[in-house]
């Protein structure tokens, strides 16, 4: 059996990449770090053209029901050229939380490029993103208002201090409630979540990818003692580490997406997914996220080591994926977080 992507999921991933090299992403990722969101919301509305706000949501909202494997490739590409904004929370998560609820109009709005969401899903999501740059803020709340047989509640949120992450690019905001939207089953919540992670494993891996090529480049032509340093055989080790961790990732990544395309949950006409579905999807997204994260932190360790002195600067733009790597590592649950839950998943197997 031959496990790899479709020519359909490759030329959408070659379009994406042709866009953004001529786009010239790591000034707009400065921009907005700075507070100057205009470049990068328009790179928001060409991507919006591409396709990518409209993956994950269904055609009967305007969207074009894509596969979460089609979010990983997309989300890949995204993480290769560090591009800003609420991408997870509008792109991956929306979709799921907003489903049957009174605010699911705004999925078409979502599939245009015209709205840009943002939640905060206390304790694994405390803060929520970019809350200055979207048109819409939720709170998952674990107190159901509405009518107390919910697990969890959608409430409207309000913006109110807002945080410094270690990613300049990445602005937190504390969310208080608001109006009730509607009542969420933890299930769908899970689901959502679930679908945030793969997306945010999807990043690291394409960041990592990011920062082994540029250290790549780097090392071939940087000279010392009349060579190349790439020619010496510990930095030869050290990128190779890189390549080996990032080619392990990947395949759980995909395997983590084609688990979630089994376990419906919190889909519309869910009923087919079993407890094991969902409980098998959840382990394979935490695999994908610890293994996806410990192979990015080591591609930008490595790139800072091979760089030297350069690479502490936030002058090079290494520093774009260097520090996006360190803010999404705890992003969408911790690396603790997710071992814990694959041993939970393993522990709970019959004969464990």
């Amino acid at each position: 059996m031959r496990f790899s992507l479709s020519p359909e999921q490759g030329a959408f991933a070659a379009a994406l990449d042709d866009l953004l090299t001529a786009s010239d992403v790591p000034a707009a990722h400065r921009a907005w770090a700075d507070g100057e969101t205009g470049p990068g919301i328009a790179l928001w509305e060409r991507l919006a053209k591409l396709g990518v706000t409209a993956l994950a949501i269904g055609p009967e909202h305007g969207g074009l029901g894509g596969s979460p494997l089609d979010l990983a490739v997309a989300f890949e590409r995204l993480g290769y050229h560090a591009v800003p904004g609420p991408w997870v929370e509008t792109v991956a998560l929306a979709p799921v939380l907003l489903r049957t609820t009174a605010d699911e109009h705004l999925l078409p709005e979502i599939a245009d490029g015209a709205a840009r969401v943002t939640f905060a899903l206390p304790p694994t999501v405390p803060y929520a993103l970019d809350c200055d740059v979207t048109t819409h803020a939720y709170l998952v709340d674990s107190v159901d208002v509405v009518n107390r047989v919910a697990d969890r509640v959608l409430l409207r949120g309000r913006p109110g201090e807002a945080l410094r992450s270690v990613d300049p690019a990445r602005r937190l905001h504390v969310l208080t409630g608001g109006a009730p939207v509607a009542g969420l089953r933890e299930g769908t919540v899970r689901a959502g979540l679930d679908r945030a992670a793969l997306a945010a494993t999807a990043i690291l891996v394409g960041a990592g990818e990011r920062l082994l090529a540029e250290s790549v480049q780097y090392v071939g032509a940087r000279r010392q003692f009349g060579r190349a340093i790439g020619e010496y055989q510990a930095v030869k080790h050290a990128l190779a580490d890189v390549r080996v961790a990032l080619d392990f990732a990947r395949p759980l990544l995909h395997g983590a997406a084609l688990e979630l395309a089994a376990d419906t949950t919190g889909e519309a006409g869910a009923g087919a997914a079993t407890a094991a579905d969902s409980a098998t999807a959840a382990r394979e997204v935490s695999a994908a996220k610890v293994l996806a994260s410990t192979a990015a932190l080591r591609a930008a360790r490595t790139a800072l080591q091979v760089h030297g002195a350069i690479g502490y600067t936030l002058e090079c733009d290494l520093s774009i994926w260097i520090l996006g790597v360190r803010a999404l590592v705890g992003a969408w649950g911790t690396p603790a977080d997710h071992r814990a839950r694959v041993l939970r998943s393993l522990m709970s197997q019959p004969g464990a």
